[in-house]
């Protein structure tokens, strides 16, 4: 199967609502062997794009992954960025937000882990952590030390979501390309991954019981999420719905996005002026004799 990235692009303004899109497609790949000969292919060419990013240096790349627990953020990572060079990539966790970040306003603590330009950057878990676990726990909010009637207003999640779209509009504009991607996971599959880490000795370390926990609020969290997509998904910051179920699908699907992305940019290496192509002829001649 070809695949078609813009099926899994959310339109601006569209309601989403999860359990409309698919977790699981027909694959891009008849075998393990084809699998890995085209992501092999997709991580050369995003090598190659980085290197071009970095050289123009007029643009830097954010990428943001959200998911339900274990819908696949770590092995997306590992495997589609496995050819980039690290000095020009940085990965970011957030998890709770410690004493610190809670001083400060929401969107702060992933505002201190941007990209430089040239750069490309890499959120597993972000800013929408804001308008999706703390809706879903709303004691969470009120730990947050806002003003009582920041969080009185039943708009608070819209008023949050205009923020989001207002940082990333103004990041866009000063050159930072965000693509947003929900690894997007059934409660069927959720539960045979769990049950694997708990059967797995190797894989035994990530299990936590707080995800079982976390099951309980399924709905709530496709609701949560659906609602933030659909109110988020902007050109300048698209959300991509990726069909996690199949763990080495939903990477070729990523990547390409990213590389598509990354071929739409106008990048090109530095020109060199006349003088300094000249110099540089002098240098090497004297450097070749």
């Amino acid at each position: 199967m070809k695949i078609t990235t813009k099926d899994y692009l959310v339109p601006k303004g569209a309601q989403v609502r999860l359990s409309k899109w698919p977790t699981r497609v027909e694959p891009a790949y008849d075998t393990k062997k084809s699998y890995e000969k085209l992501l092999k292919k997709h991580v050369a060419r995003l090598s190659e794009l980085q290197e071009l990013l970095y050289a123009s240096n007029l643009h830097s790349l954010l990428l943001v992954f959200q998911g339900m627990d274990t819908s696949g953020k770590d092995g997306v990572i590992k495997h589609v960025m496995s050819g980039i060079n690290p000095q020009g990539c940085q990965v970011a966790s957030f998890k709770h937000p410690s004493a610190t970040e809670l001083e400060h306003d929401f969107l702060w603590r992933t505002a201190q882990a941007l990209p430089e330009r040239g750069n490309i950057g890499i959120f597993n878990r972000s800013h929408y952590e804001e308008v999706v676990v703390v809706r879903v726990h709303p004691g969470l909010l009120r730990a947050e030390g806002l003003p009582d009637a920041s969080q009185r207003n039943g708009d608070v999640w819209k008023a949050r979501y205009r923020s989001i779209v207002g940082w990333e509009d103004h990041l866009a504009r000063n050159g930072t390309r965000i693509l947003k991607f929900f690894l997007h996971v059934s409660k069927d599959e959720q539960r045979e991954r769990l049950l694997e880490r708990l059967d797995d000795p190797e894989k035994r370390w990530k299990f936590r019981a707080a995800d079982v926990d976390e099951r309980k609020c399924w709905d709530d969290y496709m609701k949560a999420y659906g609602d933030a997509i659909g109110a988020t998904s902007m050109p300048h910051a698209p959300w991509y719905v990726i069909p996690a179920d199949d763990k080495p699908n939903a990477r070729l699907i990523v990547s390409q996005i990213v590389a598509e992305t990354l071929e739409s940019l106008d990048m090109r290496y530095p020109r060199l002026d006349d003088k300094l192509a000249s110099d540089l002829k002098s240098i090497r001649a004297a450097l070749a004799g």
